[in-house]
């Protein structure tokens, strides 16, 4: 039940997250505006509210917090899908009332409304996948990773067919019939998942239990049967003297200390981890543009692959994703848990090489004259007098997009077909490409090869954070963890905005092996202070 009900939300996730943002395209004039601003309201909400969501799934009953996440998502979703329809169909209408400002009230509306439901899905996301799976495998750690694993694994195939499923609505029928596909799913999908998850709740008497936090040194993986009954009194005082502070002020600015108080309490939280390094080395994964999402595809196109070879490649990488999932339940029962991050970190960074190797290799549009601050008055001399036949070559690497090479890695998706990710170009011109293939040939084979090795030390690091959090806090922690995803997410970003030609994402390659080979190496401290640490007894 817990399987289908995760199948059925990640269904819905994915089918969501694609559908709002070709919606916000087409309402907008074809214009990335109205996405971006969605993507940074998304990534700013959770950045600010991750550590008092978290804290809220900690505080609240496991089925109250399933239920109500539940419900959020769900209705928020849909009514944003009927507010999309209404626009779609009354879309001039609209325009004309009040100059224009109910156009803008419904922009803002559904924004909101899909931030409210992201910040619903993350809420649902902490409380089932870090929390109650743990439970329900009885805190074995072997059954917890065939779980993790499991999760994974319907996450990589729903991320692959649902948008392809939505996009296939929206391209045969309408973007109204689009929106009324995805609120149908959301009806169907909240009535079957909210009598799954009230039936697991009932079926697995634990939990209805919630522990207080462990003192100093104490082992997180226990049972709650096992924890000092002593903590109560102590966690009780102190939250009644933090209630009392508060009440001396103001209500509003009562509230506002207690919500900060409450954010900087969750960092510390994350921070006291033991496993903090290894959350920080999985949270620097995510500043890189070594991933199948529309800049990798963008900068493909320049270089002269097709948008089919594209969706190609994506179905490949999803089968090295599940080969990676596969890879971790039987690296952590053949050599540990902490192990197996070892070896799927040093599998990752060796597949990245590949990566590195591509910016180098021909075919590569990368200009070595971007470094001209960097070398001497002969060199830039030299390159100045070889500048004519470099641009030459270069033209012959770069694949035009009404413009030359000077073109961003983001076109103009007026030409573009969004399916799942991948950009399918239309009126593609014949003839331009490359005189090498070799370096996007490395490129893709280094990005497909290391998500073996990536989903493995994904799974890694989420099971480290399931066994090492006490229960108490593992809203708040996981919330946390959360907030520094998407803070690394949006750097990658900046990153692109900063240098978008596609001759500087050879520049963009070797900044992401960096961070990637940071984030590593948290992970490689991580590991070494815990090899001292003397094991546990716990279930195996």
């Amino acid at each position: 039940m817990i399987y289908v009900s995760g199948a059925l939300s990640m269904w819905g996730d994915r089918m969501w997250h694609f559908a709002i943002s070709v919606f916000l395209i087409e309402l907008y004039g074809r214009n990335l505006l109205l996405t971006a601003i969605f993507g940074l309201v998304v990534a700013g909400s959770v950045l600010l509210l991750g550590a008092l969501i978290g804290d809220w799934v900690d505080r609240n009953p496991r089925n109250k917090v399933a239920h109500a996440s539940l419900l959020v998502q769900n209705i928020s979703v849909t009514v944003c899908s009927i507010v999309l329809m209404l626009v779609f169909l009354y879309k001039q209408w609209i325009e004309s009332i009040w100059d224009g400002w109910l156009t803008v009230v419904c922009y803002t509306v559904v924004i909101v409304l899909a931030d409210v439901a992201n910040l619903a899905s993350t809420a649902l996301t902490i409380a089932i996948q870090r929390d109650w799976i743990v439970v329900i495998t009885g805190y074995n750690r072997g059954h917890l990773a065939g779980m993790n694993a499991t999760m994974r694994r319907i996450d990589q195939v729903t991320n692959i067919l649902a948008p392809l499923a939505v996009g296939q609505v929206m391209t045969l029928a309408s973007n109204v019939i689009g929106c009324g596909f995805i609120l149908g799913w959301n009806l169907v999908s909240l009535i079957v998942e909210f009598i799954f998850l009230s039936r697991v709740y009932r079926i697995v008497p634990a939990l209805s239990v919630k522990p207080p936090a462990p003192e100093d040194g104490q082992a997180s993986l226990e049972r709650p049967a096992e924890r000092t009954e002593g903590l109560v009194e102590r966690r009780g005082s102190q939250g009644h003297l933090n209630l009392k502070e508060v009440t001396n002020l103001p209500l509003c600015f009562g509230r506002f200390r207690w919500l900060l108080s409450t954010c900087k309490d969750g960092w510390r939280a994350y921070y006291r981890q033991d496993v903090f390094l290894a959350g920080m080395g999985l949270a620097f994964l995510y500043t890189t543009v070594l991933g199948f999402d529309c800049i990798t595809t963008g900068y493909a196109y320049t270089q002269g692959i097709s948008g089919s070879l594209l969706s190609l490649l994506m179905g490949v990488s999803a089968i090295t994703g599940l080969m990676g999932t596969i890879m971790f339940t039987k690296l952590r029962k053949a050599y540990g848990l902490v192990n197996t991050g070892i070896i799927s970190s040093c599998l990752h960074l060796c597949c990245l090489l590949l990566c590195v190797c591509s910016v180098f290799a021909p075919g590569s549009p990368m200009d070595l004259r971007l470094l001209r601050p960097f070398l001497d008055a002969n060199a830039n001399s030299t390159l100045s007098a070889a500048g004519g036949v470099v641009e030459g070559q270069r033209q012959k690497h770069t694949y035009p997009m009404r413009g030359g090479i000077n073109q961003p890695l983001l076109p103009d998706r007026s030409s573009i077909h969004w399916t799942n990710n991948t950009v399918l170009f239309e009126n593609m011109p014949s003839g331009m490409e490359p005189d090498s293939y070799i370096s996007i040939i490395l490129l893709f084979l280094g990005v497909i090869t290391a998500r073996i090795g990536l989903w493995s030390f994904d799974l890694t690091v989420t099971q480290l954070l399931q066994e090492n959090i006490c229960e108490s806090e593992r809203g708040v922690v996981n919330g946390v963890q959360s907030s520094m995803n998407y803070l690394m997410d949006l750097l990658h970003f900046i990153m692109v905005i900063s240098a978008p030609q596609p001759q500087h994402f050879g520049i963009l390659v070797i900044i992401s092996v960096l961070f990637i080979t940071t984030g590593h190496t948290m992970y490689f401290l991580y590991a070494r202070k815990a090899k001292r640490k003397p094991a546990g007894c716990l279930d195996t």
